[in-house]
């Protein structure tokens, strides 16, 4: 499984048969689903390869995500217009050079030097090599270490000034040092769909720290609430559902701030805490 990039797959899917004007059949399906109707609309299931060829009307495509969490994405395809085939007027003029950034980092300032020598070797040996195309390879597929510089150029010529100076370690102008920053903790808990049965029942029986959490925050609704926290979350009989929104929220509540306490004790202090 692609874990995050699941849905990337589908997305891929459809560009490709709208590319080439083919439907692909549906894998692994062998008998479709008794649970759906399939006769009462136009909905059906593709057993083989159908073709999908442009028309005069345009060809859209939906592609559905559902995470196991319950997290659902959807996203309409639509075929690319029609290039114009007449090439743009030629006014003679220049267009002026975008001004790039290509960012460079690694984990010292001598590694910085050596990467910044490999880049430019790298560049001087293919000459046909895009300006914005290596700015956004550098932001987009490299990692961002924590030494780093920033080279920012006008055009070819400048770029390899750029790099080879940060090789060598003088300062000129178009480039940047220094070192990142770290970063802060957050703590972001989810809302309402999030609990289940049995929740928090096995942090609260093997920690203290929650469980001691979990009991004042117990006795802080014991004065707004006619159930007891506890007996919610074992399920004891008689107590409340969690599928009452007025029990699954307060319940939530207390789960967070006591995930949030044992986490701090853990030396994992939040710059805040959400949800």
């Amino acid at each position: 499984h692609s874990s995050t990039a699941a849905g990337v797959a589908g997305v891929i899917k459809m560009v490709m048969a709208l590319r080439h004007g083919m439907l692909p059949p549906t894998l692994h399906v062998d008998t479709p689903s008794p649970h759906v109707d399939w006769s009462s609309g136009e909905i059906e299931l593709l057993t083989e390869a159908q073709k999908w060829p442009a028309s005069e009307r345009v060809r859209r495509a939906g592609v559905s995500s559902f995470g196991v969490s319950g997290t659902n994405a959807h996203v309409i395809l639509e075929e690319a217009p029609v290039e114009d085939p007449t090439p743009a007027e030629d006014t003679g003029e220049p267009n002026p050079p975008a001004v790039v950034p290509v960012l460079v980092s690694a984990r010292s300032e001598a590694a910085l030097r050596q990467q910044a020598d490999r880049l430019r070797a790298h560049l001087t040996a293919r000459p046909g090599l895009s300006l914005l195309d290596v700015g956004f390879s550098s932001v987009a597929t490299r990692a961002q270490l924590e030494r780093r510089a920033a080279v920012v150029a006008s055009d070819r010529a400048g770029l390899l000034t750029g790099l080879e100076s940060l090789a060598a370690g003088e300062p000129v102008d178009g480039v940047v040092e220094g070192s990142s920053v770290g970063g802060k903790a957050v703590f972001v808990f989810p809302g309402q769909g999030a609990q289940w049965v049995g929740m928090a029942v096995e942090l609260w029986d093997s920690s203290s720290v929650f469980a001691e959490s979990m009991a004042a925050c117990g006795e802080a609704l014991s004065s707004f609430v006619d159930w007891r926290l506890e007996d919610v979350l074992r399920s004891v009989e008689g107590a409340p559902s969690l599928e009452r929104v007025d029990v699954v929220q307060p319940a939530l509540w207390a789960v967070m701030v006591s995930l949030a306490r044992l986490w701090r004790s853990y030396g994992v202090e939040p710059s805040a805490v959400v949800g």
